[in-house]
């Protein structure tokens, strides 16, 4: 399955200690044992340029100017689309992406602040103008997602403040209502198991779609 089939990228969303990693991976899994040629790749990091990239960005004790950060974003997303996602999209592959495209207009648009217009002008840049073709948004309450993690391994990003988060998910949100034919905003609240079978259950819906078009083609 999926050998003769055209590319899919379906992007994983969701603020700070939404469990977007871990569905991505069993999402991954699910993928696999159903035949479908699968990778499994994130942002930033997703190359190594891209993991000099994070290190840069996730350091603790560096200042970096919202325009910078932007742009440091998009220099990691042109990246991991040249290298990564674009030849795995081409050979037919089903993409899973860790934070794409939308995790620059929650965080750098709606919580740093930067003007909407410009941080689209530098996603169009940097991806090609590539989207996702299935958008799953993992959506909790901040103070949820943060008892989570453990504040001790807080990076430069989730050292922010909590109206800086609350920005972030208002953003996310945001996106959903704007994109809703492509986004699916999955309540990430419940208990694993539950989020797991919710994400499955959208892509596996998703994939019966793309399945007859791919037939059809």
């Amino acid at each position: 399955m999926g050998k003769n089939h055209r590319g899919l990228l379906i992007s994983f969303e969701g603020p700070e200690g939404s469990g977007k990693s871990t569905q991505a991976e069993i999402v991954y899994k699910w993928l696999l044992k159903k035949g479908y040629e699968t990778i499994l790749t994130w942002e930033p990091g997703g190359t190594e340029l891209g993991k000099l990239v994070r290190d840069i960005l996730l350091n603790r004790g560096l200042f970096i100017a919202p325009k910078a950060e932007m742009l440091l974003y998009g220099a990691d997303r042109a990246q991991h689309v040249e290298e990564v996602i674009y030849p795995a999209l081409k050979n037919g592959k089903i993409v899973l992406c860790d934070r794409f495209i939308d995790s620059s207009l929650a965080y750098q648009a709606y919580a740093r602040g930067l003007d909407i217009n410009f941080v689209e002008q530098i996603n169009i840049l940097a991806s090609g103008g590539l989207i996702p073709d299935l958008t799953l948004l993992f959506d909790l309450p901040i103070e949820e997602g943060f008892k989570r993690k453990k504040r001790g391994d807080f990076d430069r990003i989730e050292r922010e403040s909590l109206e800086f988060h609350k920005a972030v998910r208002e953003g996310y949100l945001a996106v959903a209502r704007n994109n809703p034919h492509r986004v699916k905003l999955i309540d990430a609240s419940r208990p694993l198991e539950s989020v797991a079978e919710a994400a499955i259950s959208a892509v596996d819906e998703f994939l019966k779609g793309w399945d007859g078009d791919a037939e059809a083609d």
